[in-house]
């Protein structure tokens, strides 16, 4: 798992501490290949070895993903969605975004509206690209913010808890974070389903 940018994260984490948490997800969040499956987890390390503060991390790293997000949902905002597209088809292989993640993107937030902005934190691909289609709907930035947080803030805690509870074997997270990811795409299929089941006996009431 430790590739050439898994060291240059780690080396950038080590020298520059929680600037580097926050920069990295910032990063992340902002279309750019950089895998927070990476990030927290050796930050999580550090917590556990003193160096760092496990609940700081935690709060840096979500703060970095909202930063990164506001950053993706001002690009779908102030740009058409066939420039989007068309930067996507030629530019995407160099941040890892094709157009179909992207279209697939568009189309959770239109079946389950703004509250996907906080269900696609927990789910892979669909988390990091979500802010474009939110921006492009022209949701609510406050509520986009809030909603982005919070589910930063569950996504790095996991994450920087699986690397604190590791601990020197911390890139050994794979096994774990496979069961994991495993475990919260059911749980978020059961709430958008529970989510969406709530709205239709709203409306059946009306």
């Amino acid at each position: 798992m430790i590739g050439s940018l898994s060291i240059m994260i780690i080396h950038l984490i080590q020298s520059a501490g929680y600037g580097g948490v926050f920069l990295l997800m910032t990063l992340e969040s902002a279309l750019l290949p950089i895998p927070s499956e990476v990030t927290m987890p050796f930050a999580g390390y550090l917590a556990q070895t003193g160096a760092l503060s496990l609940p700081i991390v935690v709060l840096v790293g979500a703060l970095g993903n909202l930063t990164g997000s506001l950053i993706a949902y001002a690009v779908g905002y102030f740009l058409e969605e066939r420039v989007i597209l068309s930067f996507i088809k030629r530019y995407g292989k160099f941040i890892l975004l094709s157009s179909d993640e992207y279209l697939r993107a568009v189309s959770w937030y239109k079946k389950y509206g703004s509250s996907i902005t906080f269900f696609s934190r927990l789910l892979p691909a669909v988390r990091t690209f979500i802010s474009l289609p939110a921006g492009l709907a022209e949701m609510n930035v406050w509520k986009f913010s809030i909603y982005t947080f919070l589910g930063s803030v569950l996504w790095s805690f996991v994450l920087a808890y699986i690397g604190y509870y590791l601990g020197a074997h911390w890139d050994a997270i794979a096994p774990v974070y496979n069961k994991f990811q495993l475990f919260v795409i059911v749980a978020v299929v059961l709430l958008v389903l529970y989510y969406l089941y709530h709205k239709i006996q709203i409306r059946k009431k009306k």
